[in-house]
This record gives C-alpha cells, sequence and structure tokens, in this order.
C-alpha cells in the first residue's frame, strides 16, 4: 500500500532516488532567477555617472576596498594603479556588465554566457571586499558557486529564451507565444503598481521591498506608463501573435532605458528610473525581441 500523507513526504525527502528530471530543471530555473535578482539589486547602488567617487561612496567606495583591504597582492595592484585612475570608465563598465548579467539571467538568454560572465564578475568582487571589515567571504564563494552551476546545468529549459531557441518552429511558436505573455502581463503588472502608488507623488517611488532588497527600479508617473504600455504591447503581440507588435513594445522599452542613462546627472528626471528600472525595460526588450522572431503564424494556418 503506498505511503500518503506525512509518510509519503518523509520517504520523498529520504529517498536515494534523485529527482525526476522535469522537477530538477525546474528547481535550477529557479536558481538562475534567483541569480538574475541579485545581479539586478546590485546594479541599484551602480550609480552613474561618477559612481560614487566624488563623495566616496558607492561603488568608489567597495572598489577602494581592493587597495586597504588587499585580498591578492597583484589583483590590488591593478585596482590601483589602472582601474582607479580610469574610474569613470570602470563603473560604466561594471554597470553595463551586471546589467547585462541580470537581464540575461531573468530570462533566460543565452545562459552559459550569462554564467561564464557571472563566475568572472562574482571572483573580481569577492578580490575587491573578502577581506575588508563586516565582508563575508563565504558569500562570494557560494556566489562563484552559483553560477558554475548555471554553467554546467540545464537550467534553461523552463522559463527561458534558450529553451525557446532551441525548440523547432512548430513547438517554439506556441512556447514563444507563452512566453511573451507571461512577461508581458509582469511587465504591466511592475507598471501599473508603480503608477497606483506615483500618483500624487512627486518624487519616484520604489516597486518592490527595499527591507527584503527584492526591488524592480524606482519609476514616476510617466515612467510607469511607459512600462506599462510596454506589458500590454507584449500581451496583445502574443494575443494576435504579431511580431511587428512586440518588435514595437522593445522599440519602446530601449528607447526608454536609453533615456534613463542619459538622465542621469540631470537636474530634472522626465522619465524617473534608476539603473534598475533600465533592467526592467532592457528584460521586456529581449524578450520581445526574442519571441517576436517566433510568433508569427505561417501562412494558410489559422
Amino acid at each position: 500500500m503506498a505511503a500518503t500523507g506525512p509518510g509519503r513526504i518523509a520517504g520523498w525527502l529520504l529517498a536515494p532516488t534523485p529527482l525526476p528530471e522535469k522537477g530538477g530543471q525546474i528547481s535550477l530555473a529557479v536558481l538562475r532567477i534567483i541569480a538574475g535578482l541579485i545581479w539586478l539589486h546590485n546594479v541599484a547602488w551602480k550609480i552613474p555617472p561618477d559612481f560614487g567617487e566624488n563623495r566616496d561612496g558607492g561603488l568608489y567606495l567597495f572598489t577602494n576596498l581592493a587597495v586597504d583591504h588587499p585580498v591578492f597582492a597583484p589583483y590590488s595592484w591593478a585596482v590601483e594603479h589602472v582601474v582607479l585612475p580610469n574610474f569613470t570608465a570602470f563603473g560604466w563598465l561594471v554597470l553595463a556588465l551586471e546589467s547585462t548579467l541580470a537581464v540575461l539571467l531573468l530570462t533566460g538568454t543565452l545562459v552559459r554566457f550569462a554564467a561564464l560572465l557571472g563566475i568572472g564578475q562574482s571572483l573580481a568582487i569577492g578580490l575587491s571586499v573578502a577581506e575588508a571589515p563586516h565582508e563575508w567571504p563565504w558569500a562570494y564563494i557560494m556566489l562563484i558557486a552559483i553560477h558554475v552551476v548555471l554553467l554546467f546545468t540545464a537550467c534553461a529549459r523552463f522559463a527561458a529564451v534558450d529553451a525557446i531557441r532551441a525548440l523547432p518552429d512548430a513547438a517554439a511558436r506556441p512556447a514563444a507565444v507563452r512566453f511573451l505573455g507571461v512577461w508581458g502581463v509582469v511587465v504591466a503588472f511592475i507598471g501599473a503598481a508603480a503608477m497606483l502608488v506615483a500618483i500624487g507623488n512627486d518624487a519616484p517611488i520604489t516597486v518592490g521591498s527595499t527591507d527584503l532588497e527584492v526591488t524592480f527600479g524606482e519609476y514616476n508617473l510617466r515612467g510607469g506608463l511607459v512600462l506599462l504600455v510596454v506589458g500590454v504591447a507584449m500581451i496583445v503581440a502574443a494575443v494576435i501573435r504579431a511580431s511587428v507588435v512586440a518588435f514595437v513594445a522593445a522599440a519602446v522599452a530601449v528607447g526608454a532605458a536609453v533615456w534613463i542613462y542619459i538622465q542621469f546627472g540631470r537636474g530634472e528626471v522626465w522619465l524617473g528610473g534608476t539603473t534598475e528600472t533600465a533592467v526592467v525595460f532592457g528584460c521586456a526588450a529581449v524578450v520581445a525581441v526574442t519571441t517576436g522572431m517566433r510568433i508569427n503564424q505561417p501562412k494558410g494556418l489559422s
């Protein structure tokens, strides 16, 4: 007689056999998304154009820790004599790298490439701050290990652009429609939430939990509206299977992300947003473009 209830759960926990393949792949996809959220939060304090240099804070402060509390002498020398004298360029490079990591891992695009980038960036961060006060070196070892797992496992079989890319056209089409629609709902929800909270507020508001460090950027009313429009366009593109609508959504998302970067350092902010906000628009753009290339019905089919 098969065990039920607590006995079945205990048997599952203590069994020597591995999880079913599908269950393991879903778990790995969750790990990939969590890694993407880590990088999403990590870009929040990479603030151009000076990245903290003028106030001795932010990325500049943490980069200096590699010199003040060296982990590996040659790396410390390189930071002091190469990185710090060219810090603005370095700051933009770090922002671009970590933003790319967040977009690729959250959307499941080019995941092996992203995992390799993540290993390198995690190592660089560890070499910078692992010996600094109040830091826990094992955190960076774990971060490296997470990306090693993502590099060598099937973490992009679910909720991933790579899963769609791996399918033949006939199977890729419905998968792309579903993925585009789900992402459209997520993007529209973030935009609608931002608009609801931003109504009546002059300052941009944060969507998410700052206490839990799970946030999706800052938005003013215009920023929330633009994100809502992008999300709705993605949903419409999925429903009517129209690539052109998906591409328009992607173009608007790219334009919004670029504008967010342009307005950094300016006194007047027309489209409210942070580096996290730009990443959210970037995710929408990547999903809209990659799925838009696969969602059109073949001629003669309804």
